[in-house]
């Protein structure tokens, strides 16, 4: 009960933060007060839009707002977005482009559950778009799972992408980003193991720990720092009655959205003060910079408690992975048996969530597979969100992606390809 009460808490929290923006919002912009013209109206007016805007975004999941791409014939086709898999905790989806010819490069982007919706990888999607045929996982939020899913740990989560790589066939492209990549990775050495026809053709892992020692960040210095049970007695809570998962235990949304922003808070800080003038000035969009990364930003989603705890105690504290001693379902899933997935680490120089070093380190656990299958990157100068989202992946890492996939693409789809084109 007090776990749940403490829930609740959080999130009265919040409505009322939202509704006093709305209100200052609302009372500084009687027309009356047009009758005095001091600037404090406006920044009060301002700082209630913000305010109220800032707080409503924590409870939306945004739309992917991917309309249309255009095509090689120089014509805009519709994009749809179609459910292929539907399971409680997360669905395979794909973004259709209707009326062009089906494209032979086939990716699937693994979305990270790390407290954002899948949509946070939304300028990533519409930059393979035009390349290839893209499917993502879409996890849920667990406040809106009941209990009666029963549980979601990290062996459900590799289970899950196992799951759908199968789907999708031997011909897939796995693109896993930030922190799924070493589930990625053990859902590729178990189907190798299980199943060797069901393989994805590569794998490309961008940003992921796979040894969180490699490097040292401040998100492995939590991890190393914390105990199991202070994780479970403080951050751990029971959600309440307005959600169908009321009772769950998961690690609230808005408790991951308070970390992130404490890791940049005088960052944070600032451009709130200067949206809020900007605001005041008229100088601000709906769409503007501001508003279009902070709605993405700010729209966190629960995790469930098992998948929260398995992923700091096996990934980051015991380093299962690393040490290429993970079970799934009893069985130890050997990465050596990975012998003929081609296999790509990107990194970020200035990457202060997943160090250099840290993805790299598949490579070495790959002992099955030939140095010809091999490949990393390492982008100057580019930051954790630039290298799957910015504009590092735009111009340099989404090409060298592209090509390390055609590469390792038969002859036969590349003949069928240049003849498409």
């Amino acid at each position: 009960m007090r776990q749940m009460m403490t829930y609740d808490l959080m999130e009265t929290v919040r409505n009322t933060n939202q509704w006093i923006g709305a209100t200052a919002f609302a009372m500084a912009s009687y027309p009356v007060f047009g009758a005095v013209p001091h600037p404090v109206f406006r920044l009060m007016a301002a700082w209630g839009e913000v305010t109220e805007r800032s707080f409503s975004r924590m409870v939306v999941k945004p739309d992917w707002g991917i309309d249309a791409i255009v095509g090689d014939d120089g014509r805009d086709h519709v994009v749809t977005v179609q459910t292929e898999l539907s399971r409680p905790f997360g669905n395979l989806i794909r973004f259709r482009a209707s009326g062009r010819a089906e494209r032979k490069r086939r990716i699937l982007l693994v979305a990270p559950m790390s407290g954002h919706y899948a949509t946070l990888l939304r300028s990533t999607v519409q930059s393979l778009l035009p390349d290839a045929e893209v499917w993502i996982t879409d996890w849920h939020n667990a406040r809106d799972i009941p209990v009666s899913a029963g549980k979601f740990d990290v062996e459900d989560y590799t289970m899950y992408l196992s799951d759908f790589i199968r789907h999708l066939g031997p011909s897939i492209n796995v693109i896993a980003v930030c922190q799924p990549a070493p589930l990625a990775l053990a859902a590729t050495a178990y189907l190798a193991a299980e199943e060797p026809k069901a393989q994805p053709r590569t794998l490309t892992l961008i940003g992921g720990p796979i040894d969180p020692d490699a490097a040292r960040t401040d998100v492995t210095d939590f991890g190393r720092r914390v105990t199991m049970g202070q994780l479970e007695q403080f951050i751990i809570q029971s959600v309440g009655y307005k959600y169908a998962g009321v009772g769950r235990k998961v690690y609230p949304g808005l408790l991951q959205l308070s970390s992130f922003m404490s890791m940049n808070g005088e960052t944070h800080s600032r451009a709130f003060s200067e949206q809020i003038v900007r605001v005041a000035k008229g100088e601000a969009g709906d769409h503007d910079k501001h508003n279009k990364f902070y709605d993405e930003y700010l729209a966190v989603m629960d995790m469930t408690a098992e998948f929260y705890l398995s992923t700091v105690e096996r990934i980051f504290k015991n380093r299962e992975i690393a040490r290429n001693d993970f079970t799934v379902a009893g069985r130890k899933v050997d990465i050596g048996a990975i012998t003929d997935v081609a296999v790509k680490t990107v990194e970020g120089e200035k990457d202060d969530i997943s160090a250099p070093g840290q993805c790299l380190a598949a490579l070495d656990l790959l002992t099955g597979l030939p140095a010809s299958k091999k490949a990393s990157h390492l982008e100057p100068k580019a930051g954790h969100y630039g290298i799957f989202a910015g504009k590092s992946w735009r111009n340099n890492i989404r090409p060298l992606v592209l090509n390390f996939i055609d590469q390792n693409t038969p002859a036969s789809s590349q003949k069928a390809r240049r003849e498409t084109a």
